[in-house]
């Protein structure tokens, strides 16, 4: 089983749980953000999960129905106070009455879930913080306990196809000859979602990132052609900075755009990336970007430094993004 505790601390007024599991952080962060694939494991076995609601932002609010083996209903809610993509976030967990009201007569909780990267893969840890002891009691009575670890006993088997889906559409290198290689990834998201993804400065920050650790301080978009862009990253510990600037050549809303590509504070030859995207069944698209490089020196330095990689954990950020409210419309 991947949860490696389940403690309650009376002192503090808290019930901590911590999970380890051999996915990135991206696949775990995604089960808790897809209500589809949150319902499958929130409710124990016996009572399953329905999720009617589920805005994981700010000031955002999930609802839920849990359904008992003889037709019970429980209701619950969470009212989202904090929300930092693949990192952590906190509600407010409280049960609700048949018509959507809280319940006050059964007690609640503050729950911070937060996410970390791990040697094999990564750890959620999830901490309820109760209002009293007579609450914390309370609920632990109620069997709060037993119904948690059942709960995130399930998890493991939603990554697992979470896993799969990885294998399936994980990001694919094709080195074409010495100067040309082709980047293909499969997303869900409609063709529009994607487009508006890579082409929309507050979108484009919230995805495009490479390895955990890093901002997008500067994102100035070119979406005519004859423009320049420019994109620039900071590492959070260590302020190291780096960035890319280009001409933006062709452009074919929402399935083509051409761009130059070189690197800040450089004066070397350009590479030419064109996107194409193309619809998939089952509200998916495909993504691909032919680079053509000046030298296949150049090409083998850039594809050294890791960027399949990088872009393959963007791709999997950039899917939390289109599923996300402010992409929906």
């Amino acid at each position: 089983m991947p949860i490696t505790s389940i403690a309650s601390d009376p002192k503090n007024l808290t019930l901590t749980a911590i999970a380890d599991y051999p996915v990135p952080v991206e696949r775990l962060w995604a089960a808790w953000a897809d209500p589809r694939q949150l319902e499958r494991f929130w409710g124990p076995p016996q009572w399953p999960a329905t999720f009617t609601r589920h805005d994981m932002e700010r000031g955002g609010r999930s609802e839920y129905v849990m359904t008992g083996p003889q037709g019970e209903r429980s209701a619950g809610f969470w009212e989202f106070e904090h929300v930092e993509p693949r990192r952590r976030f906190v509600v407010l967990d409280g049960f609700a009455n048949p018509d959507g009201t809280v319940n006050s007569e059964l007690p609640g909780s503050r729950l911070q879930v937060s996410f970390e990267t791990t040697a094999t893969g990564s750890r959620f840890v999830a901490v309820s913080t109760f209002a009293s002891i007579e609450a914390m009691e309370r609920l632990l009575a109620m069997g709060m306990v037993e119904g948690l670890t059942s709960a995130l006993a399930q998890l493991d088997e939603v990554l697992a196809e979470l896993r799969d889906h990885a294998a399936a559409f994980h990001t694919a290198l094709e080195i074409v000859d010495d100067t040309h290689a082709v980047v293909t990834r499969v997303v869900r998201g409609t063709i529009d979602q994607i487009w508006r993804a890579h082409h929309e400065s507050e979108l484009l920050r919230r995805w495009l990132l490479g390895p955990e650790g890093w901002s997008m301080p500067v994102c100035d978009v070119a979406t005519t052609v004859g423009t320049t862009y420019r994109y620039a990253w900071e590492n959070d510990s260590t302020g190291e900075r780096f960035g890319f600037t280009g001409e933006l050549l062709e452009h074919e809303r929402p399935s083509r755009a051409v761009t130059t590509e070189r690197m800040l504070g450089t004066d070397g030859p350009s590479t030419v990336n064109e996107l194409i995207l193309t619809p998939r069944p089952g509200g998916r698209t495909q993504i691909v970007v032919r680079i053509t490089y000046p030298s296949k020196e150049l090409r083998d330095m850039i594809l050294g430094t890791g960027m399949v990689d990088g872009m393959e954990q963007s791709y999997a950020r950039l899917e939390d993004v289109v599923v996300s409210p402010a992409t929906r419309g």
